[in-house]
């Protein structure tokens, strides 16, 4: 199925101690990782990928602000 306007996927690897979250917007193909301990949560985890995407984002479109998702 394919994935609703403001849909973003996020992915967990682990590799060791740490995890690399990757956010991933499907409409733009837009993605933006972060590195966390694996220890940490992974809503705190996933916050921060979605949060460093839509900044991408806004630089990506010269400071203007993305729709909001849904």
């Amino acid at each position: 199925m394919p994935p609703e306007n403001g849909e973003i996927y996020v992915e967990f690897v682990v590799q060791g101690a740490f995890v690399k979250v990757t956010a991933i917007d499907p409409k733009t193909g837009d993605e933006a990782s972060v590195m966390g301990p694996s220890g940490a949560s992974r809503a705190a985890l996933s916050d921060a990928a979605v949060r460093k995407l839509r900044y991408v984002q806004q630089k990506k479109t010269g400071g203007a602000r993305p729709p909001p998702s849904t």
